[in-house]
């Protein structure tokens, strides 16, 4: 007999109402769940998929271990364990706890205990290397949020503005950035029903550019030479918060100095955006009421992603698109704590500087994690404090990190390399234990990363949907497990989780919210998400006294823009003279795929056969000999790599568009059309990094483009 059940979505992070049939113990179907008060029956390709993972042949169902010989053989999860708490013992006690990293990819952000216990395991044995993927993403909104500062109030969002623009985001693909990523489509279609005006700023046409009343075509890696003319003539033609500015931001003077040089021919010259765009983009954004600027991944990978953002936060700022004193918050939060809205200044505190300095590159800890993009080169450098144990949770490392030939090499010099994950990945082929982890629907489970995202207070708790049959276990427990081992505690918000005996889900999910604005047992009481409104939240006066101020301007901030200003125009794709590239490589997102998830679903990969394009002109494919389908090598100054040129004229010539987080290691190239291409291989992390997060270039990357020199078969 078929029961349904109500859950959300974890194939990715919109989280996704659902309902779910259930046939003996088995998920046989997925749907939107219609009378769901935010999503409203709406799912992506990806989630109708949640059963074919689960159910997946390929799926693991048990831990395995490395032999000598390097094949895999199941071990049971307990024994599998005992053997790697011993060997963290004796590496920890060796080499101490900074031996020892993490990395949190992102599926650990799917599930809302495994970062909190996460981070409080590495808290237990006083250990410093804790990685996640946000500072390999978008690390540079953290970044300018604490150097600029932020507003106690909250901002203008999406639901209210009467202008919109988005840099370098597709939100209604990537469902993150700008609009919010429920039912993307259908909120944009409203939005722009009620009057909204919608600015797009990317170097490829995406889907949501083609619904933009104003599109900004800009060269690859120039979103910081494009804002920062648009922000001149916004100061050029006095189209900012006067009122706001003087009584809450500070250094307003400095920063109109500091883009003074960025005239309109100078930008169009620079960016291709032509003068008059500028002006008028401009113009729409800051002569709108209330309105919101975002970026997305495409301008936090490419060049300057602190100074980008930075821009972004400003443009905000110098309209003063924030909540004042009396005005309704419309979100206050369900899971996160209690928390003043006051209608006045957070000020700047960096987040960087201080903390855990990192061996490499003079970078260290940014808001309370290791720079991933340092990872390799913390395994690799010789020296004491060398992580030499790994644990990667819900992450895929060799198709993830920035520079793959340096993390092959780094995966292949730990002393322990454990993988939790749901399938052999690049990483888990190279690991020393795979822990098979339980699925989504197998878990209970809360919209904790979401919480502040939703544009009212809306939450949702989901029971497992099925029961694990196999030899499988949460990522909590594996922390748990390794921590009762050790005899090390786990402390989390409510109190130490309990070694004696081991607790359930729930039990966690207690203690992770135990400072929730609404208590969890009446969230759990709903039957499917549910919008928890109380008295109505207001933001309050300004403290009496205070002058915390914004900044708009940071000293280091105005040296980056010099900076900026100060470099050539060059021709070609490359970045500075004398340099030979035909074409800047841009990263995209794909609907059917989550970086490297689903990539072995036989119904998500049925458009491109299993690939990641490399999307071209196809006036390009013509000037290069190139055939649309036709195997290519695209080279950059640290590697060359495989794609399958697929033709399209939302790209501009001399661009090619892919998708991150594909491919395989280089021995596995000629599968291109059932794998494709590894476009982190491309990556020089020493090159053109930044160097606060040390974020390399992962976007805009020049490179040149050719037929493949021999006929490459698919396997």
């Amino acid at each position: 007999m078929v029961e349904t059940k109500k859950s959300f979505c974890r194939f990715c992070h919109a989280f996704c109402a659902i309902e779910v049939d259930v046939e003996d113990n088995k998920v046989i179907e997925v749907r939107g769940d219609t009378s769901d008060p935010i999503y409203g029956g709406y799912t992506c390709i990806k989630g109708r998929h949640l059963p074919d993972q689960h159910n997946h042949e390929d799926r693991l169902r048990t831990s395995l271990k490395r032999m000598p010989d390097g094949s895999f053989q199941p071990i049971p999860s307990e024994q599998a364990l005992d053997e790697i708490a011993e060997k963290l013992r004796s590496i920890i006690d060796e080499h101490g706890p900074r031996s020892v990293a993490s990395y949190n990819g992102t599926y650990a952000f799917c599930n809302a205990i495994t970062l909190s216990v996460t981070r409080a395991w590495h808290a237990g044995i006083e250990s410093p290397s804790y990685y996640t993927s946000v500072t390999i993403d978008q690390p540079a909104k953290a970044i300018a949020a604490s150097r600029a500062g932020t507003w106690l109030g909250g901002s203008q969002n999406f639901e209210t503005a009467d202008v919109a623009m988005l840099i370098g985001n597709n939100p209604v693909v990537s469902m993150f950035g700008g609009i919010p990523p429920f039912n993307p489509w259908k909120r944009l279609r409203d939005a722009q029903k009620r009057g909204l005006k919608l600015i797009v700023i990317d170097p490829r046409e995406t889907d949501v550019a083609k619904r933009a009343d104003l599109y900004l075509q800009v060269r690859p890696g120039e979103d910081p030479t494009l804002l920062a003319g648009i922000v001149r003539v916004m100061f050029e033609e006095g189209l900012v918060d006067g009122d706001f500015l003087a009584g809450n931001v500070a250094h307003v003077e400095d920063l109109r100095q500091a883009v003074d040089s960025f005239t309109l021919d100078y930008v169009e010259e620079r960016t291709g955006v032509a003068a008059a765009l500028v002006e008028r983009a401009a113009r729409m954004f800051a002569e709108a009421q209330r309105g919101v600027a975002s970026s997305g991944t495409g301008a936090n990978m490419s060049p300057h992603p602190n100074l980008t953002e930075h821009f972004v936060q400003t443009l905000n700022t110098l309209c003063g698109r924030h909540l004042r004193e009396g005005e309704v918050v419309p979100n206050p939060g369900v899971i996160g704590p209690e928390r003043p809205w006051l209608a006045q200044a957070n000020p700047p505190n960096p987040a960087w500087g201080k903390g855990e300095p990192s061996r490499v590159r003079g970078l260290g800890e940014v808001f309370g994690e290791m720079p991933t993009a340092a990872l390799s080169d913390e395994i690799i450098t010789p020296g004491e404090g060398r992580v030499r144990a790994l644990i990667s949770v819900g992450g895929n490392p060799v198709g993830a990190w920035p520079d793959q030939l340096k993390t092959i090499e780094a995966m292949k010099q730990l002393d322990l390399n454990v993988s939790i994950d749901i399938k052999m990945s690049q990483t888990a082929k190279m690991a020393d234990y795979v822990i098979a982890p339980k699925l989504s629907l197998e878990r209970p489970d809360l919209t904790v990363l979401t919480d502040s995202w939703y544009p009212v207070p809306y939450a949702h708790y989901t029971p497992a949907m099925v029961e694990a049959e196999d030899d499988v276990m949460e990522e909590w427990e594996f922390f748990w497990g390794i921590a009762q081992r050790l005899g090390t505690e786990i402390d989390l918000a409510g109190g130490p989780m309990p070694m004696d005996a081991k607790p359930s889900t729930d039990d966690v999910l207690d203690l992770i919210t135990a400072k929730s604005r609404i208590p969890l047992d009446e969230v759990r009481a709903v039957d499917g998400g549910g919008i928890f409104e109380r008295e109505e939240v207001r933001v309050g006066a300004k403290a009496a006294g205070t002058d915390a101020r914004l900044d708009a301007a940071p000293p280091d901030l105005v040296e980056e823009i010099a900076e900026v200003r100060e470099q050539p125009i060059v021709e070609g794709a490359g970045y500075l003279p004398g340099e030979e590239f035909s074409h800047r490589l841009i990263s995209r997102r794909m609907r059917e795929f989550y970086n490297s998830s689903g990539r072995d679903i036989a119904g998500l990969t049925a458009r491109d056969g299993g690939t990641n394009p490399a999307f071209m002109n196809p006036r390009d494919g013509e000037a290069f000999g190139i055939e649309d389908g036709a195997i290519i090598e695209i080279e950059s100054s640290r590697a060359t790599i495989l794609g399958v040129a697929a033709f399209a004229d939302d790209v501009p010539s001399g661009v090619i568009s892919m998708a991150h987080s594909w491919g395989d290691v280089p021995e596995t190239d000629h599968d291109v059309r059932n794998i494709g291409g590894s476009t982190n291989r491309l990556v020089n992390n020493e090159e053109a990094y930044d160097p606060i997060t040390g974020m390399a270039r992962q976007s805009a990357i020049p490179v040149n483009i050719r037929p493949a020199k021999e006929p490459v078969g698919a396997s």
